[in-house]
């Protein structure tokens, strides 16, 4: 619902309207804890992404009330084809092979924003639109935190605060480091139609230049393909049918011909990360604790399972355990394994692939190969992407 006065004290403070946030604040406020939660924008902005969810996250947003098959539009994935161009090496993750009805969806993230926010204001967590957080001071019993709004600056207290937004913040946290690595490299967006239909089956396709991914997205694709920020450029500027063909060629006869394109978009690439998800009084989930490179597309999935863990474990405690320093270790622990692996898989995949030895190229190759003859192995690593690390 919508705050129309701001408190002097609230149990728990989201800062973070999107998927993430939304998530934790419907859970908490479902079971009757005192939460509020401040987003700096009033409406969502266009946003060209589309992004892959996993069956898992459709499931743990389902709960909370932030699926919705119309407001969303989610294409469904039933099948990932993994290749290296030029070399043999493929291999191929099925739904079925794990018994789940789809791997995942594509879905457009403005939309997924959008829905959420209509969720929130639907919902019983009390959201203040157009309010965003400038100051965290941490407090042993408390955070106090301060907020801009129309009328002036607002200080409140609150037991916990959760970060769930780009990590703007981290800087006001005394204990809490960020971490940046740089990856030189840029991603291209676009929407491709390809000749014949996708039936549901997306790509990733690592070519020497840069790994490209092919989610369906309605009857088209969205392209993701890494470039370096030089090579973003010249991709953007050249003509249509230019383009086309260059993705076509690193393609070569493992998707379907690529016959028209929308508007192409990029954006650079970083691994961003923290020495700890958990501070005093603070703790962090989703893209404050790390954004990671888009390569097999595990970012929102991965802040989408902090997301539930944390609202989980604060949904049995009493308020006056919230925030405590053994209830924040406790998350910290629950959340290590799993967002440890899948961070450094994605980062691992760069470094991997990106290197263009030819003896290497050719172990991944067999690796690929490997991997696709291997059921047991291929079921598992589908299910990791599923459902993450366990």
């Amino acid at each position: 619902m919508l705050c129309k006065q701001l408190p002097a004290h609230t149990d728990i403070l989201i800062v973070g309207g999107g998927p993430v946030g939304a998530l934790i604040a419907q859970r908490l406020a479902s079971c009757g804890h005192q939460v509020l939660l401040a987003e700096a924008r009033f409406s969502v902005p266009d946003d060209p992404r589309a992004l892959a969810l996993s069956y898992a996250s459709r499931q743990a947003l389902e709960r909370t009330g932030l699926w919705d098959h119309v407001a969303l539009a989610p294409t469904r994935i039933g099948r990932v084809h993994v290749s290296q161009a030029g070399t043999m090496g493929r291999t191929a993750l099925d739904a079925g092979e794990i018994d789940l009805p789809e791997l995942g969806y594509t879905v457009r993230y403005a939309a997924l924003a959008r829905h959420a926010q209509r969720v929130l204001l639907d919902g019983a967590a009390s959201v203040s639109l157009g309010t965003p957080v400038t100051r965290i001071r941490q407090l042993p019993g408390y955070a106090a935190v301060t907020l801009a709004t129309p009328r002036g600056e607002h200080t409140l207290t609150c037991r916990l605060v959760i970060l769930a937004e780009g990590g703007k913040l981290l800087g006001d946290l005394r204990d809490i480091t960020p971490r940046v690595k740089s990856y030189e490299q840029s991603a291209v967006l676009a929407v491709v139609t390809p000749a014949t239909p996708h039936d549901g089956i997306a790509y990733e396709r690592f070519a020497d230049d840069g790994p490209l991914a092919l989610l369906p997205d309605g009857r088209d694709y969205m392209l993701v393909w890494t470039q370096t920020p030089a090579g973003a450029a010249e991709k953007l500027a050249l003509a249509d049918a230019d383009f086309l063909a260059q993705i076509n060629a690193r393609l070569g006869n493992r998707a379907p011909p690529l016959v028209a394109l929308g508007a192409r978009a990029s954006w650079p690439l970083a691994l961003k990360t923290v020495d700890s998800v958990v501070g005093q009084r603070v703790v962090l989930v989703g893209n404050a604790a790390q954004t990671l490179h888009p390569v097999a597309g595990q970012g929102l999935n991965l802040g989408l399972r902090d997301a539930l863990t944390l609202a989980e474990l604060l949904a049995g405690s009493p308020a006056g355990q919230l925030g405590e320093p053994g209830q924040l270790a406790r998350y910290r622990k629950l959340r290590n394994r799993d967002a440890s692996v899948v961070t450094h898989f994605t980062d691992s995949l760069i470094t991997l692939f990106e290197s263009p030895s030819p003896l290497l190229k050719h172990a991944r190759s067999l690796g690929l190969l490997a991997l696709d003859a291997t059921a047991p192995a291929r079921r598992s690593f589908a299910r990791q992407m599923v459902y993450g690390a366990r």
